[in-house]
């Protein structure tokens, strides 16, 4: 495996490209306009994600974990299913998609106790 190599082997920038390209055109048009990064290597295919997908892209200051708290505060989440250093090769997009559910639906004291899943429906509402 080369770290930001081929997709071959659905590791590396390039398989986050797709995997980020494929999931993103699920959102609803308000919500896939930009995104914002950190620094890591997995994004260096940025360029070629922001023609295909038609995303702003933006990076975050190093070492400035304030710029994306709410990434830390997911990737936390995410721990408790997914441990750092484990091989996620091995789940089945069903077990992703039950960890991605149960998140969605749980409280969060940041959007006034409601679920991501209920603030989303209401900005969308909004737009509307």
């Amino acid at each position: 495996m080369v770290k930001n190599g081929l997709a071959l082997d659905r590791h590396g920038a390039e398989a986050v490209r797709d995997a980020i390209a494929t999931k993103i055109v699920a959102l609803p048009e308000r919500l896939r306009q930009s995104l914002t990064w950190d620094q890591g290597t997995e994004l260096v295919q940025h360029v070629q994600l922001r023609i295909g997908a038609g995303l702003a892209i933006y990076f975050c200051d190093p070492r400035s974990p304030w710029q994306r708290g709410s990434k830390e505060n997911t990737n936390g989440l995410l721990r408790q299913y997914f441990p750092k250093g484990t091989d996620i090769s091995r789940y089945s997009e069903h077990e992703f998609a039950a960890v991605e559910a149960t998140l969605n639906s749980r409280l969060r004291k940041t959007l006034s106790w409601k679920t991501p899943a209920e603030a989303l429906d209401e900005l969308l509402s909004l737009a509307q």
